[in-house]
């Protein structure tokens, strides 16, 4: 019995020596500016240039029950609305969502999730007409809301 404690005390303090006497390495390698890290710990150099990224959510069900927007009459939303104003690209994903609506009802729905990606110096001249196709869209499909998210990014073409 008291062999067993020596052996566990043992462990143990030779354990916590290697754990401390590795640590102030370890840490001054993530740390210290006078050292280089290990490739593995660095991160990759940033690419691209300072872009926004809005994303915009489309439903297709109708609030007054009508028939759905279907892909062709959304494909025909984006030709005339969306490319007019940003014609150097988008990207259009199909997708499954749901909100609650304004009688509290969660609604399900067949949606589309419209990308864009410009320069954060045309932000301020893209608002607009951002803007306006989310009103174009409430207003021809019948539409409570466009959902809208901004965010900031980089983009290398």
């Amino acid at each position: 019995m008291i062999m067993n404690t020596v052996r566990t005390r043992l462990a143990v303090a030779t354990a916590s020596a290697l754990l401390f006497a590795g640590t102030p390495a370890a840490y001054a390698t993530l740390t210290d500016t006078g050292t280089r890290a290990p490739a593995a710990l660095t991160a990759p150099a940033a690419r691209g240039a300072a872009y926004v990224e809005t994303r915009l959510f489309f439903g297709t069900e109708r609030p007054d029950g009508g028939p759905a927007v279907t892909d062709g009459q959304f494909m025909d939303f984006v030709d005339r609305q969306v490319t007019p104003a940003f014609p150097g690209g988008l990207t259009v994903q199909d997708g499954r969502g749901q909100w609650r609506d304004r009688n509290g009802v969660i609604e399900r729905e067949r949606s589309y999730e419209l990308i864009l990606l410009y320069p954060v110096g045309r932000a301020k001249a893209a608002d607009p007409g951002i803007e306006r196709i989310r009103d174009a869209y409430e207003k021809e499909f019948g539409q409570e809301a466009v959902a809208r998210l901004d965010e900031p990014t980089r983009a290398d073409f």
